[in-house]
């Protein structure tokens, strides 16, 4: 099937709902190539490599953002997609950075993952094709998802610096 219907058999219909903001930063990375296996061990460290290529886990309790408090988003490591914001984030007792949604559905991509005893949804960055974490329903309200996030996988960016990162137009969301 995926070598039929290629990126059209998993549609996101939220992709298609998404507001004008998502769609200028669609747009933005829509350009992106994943850079080579090569560029990729040389510019990212063991666990972020493990975590974004191999579909690894970090330790929990012991990653760079679990515990993270100051305002901004995160956006993948490798493509620099915006993925979440601290908006959303919330402490889920686990040790991974936990949020109640992205900050642009768009950006995600949900896919079965059956490498346990069980199905979770595993998440992946949309143009990076980068294994971020997992999508769980045992989150808070409104959306009653927790969203699992490697820290490996993804770049914080504080507010004061979304403007000279290239996220001006997120400024004004803090």
């Amino acid at each position: 099937l995926e070598r039929q219907w290629g990126d059209a058999l998993h549609y996101d219909h939220l992709a298609s709902q998404g507001s004008p903001l998502a769609s200028q930063y669609m747009a933005q990375f829509e350009q992106f190539k994943k850079p080579a296996t090569a560029t990729l061990k040389s510019t990212l460290s063991p666990t972020e490599y493990h975590v974004t290529q191999e579909e690894g886990t970090e330790e929990a309790y012991s990653n760079r953002y679990f515990d993270n408090t100051a305002a901004g988003i995160y956006v993948d490591i490798v493509s620099g997609e915006p993925l979440f914001s601290s908006l959303d984030q919330y402490k889920s007792g686990t040790g991974w950075p936990s949020f109640t949604k992205p900050l642009f559905p768009e950006f995600i991509v949900e896919h079965a993952d059956k490498t346990l005893f069980y199905t979770r949804t595993e998440l992946r960055s949309r143009y990076a094709d980068s294994h971020l974490g997992h999508v769980f329903s045992d989150g808070p309200k409104p959306t009653g998802l927790r969203y699992c996030i490697n820290s490996a996988a993804m770049r914080f960016i504080p507010v004061d610096a979304l403007a000279e990162a290239g996220y001006a137009d997120l400024v004004a969301l803090f």
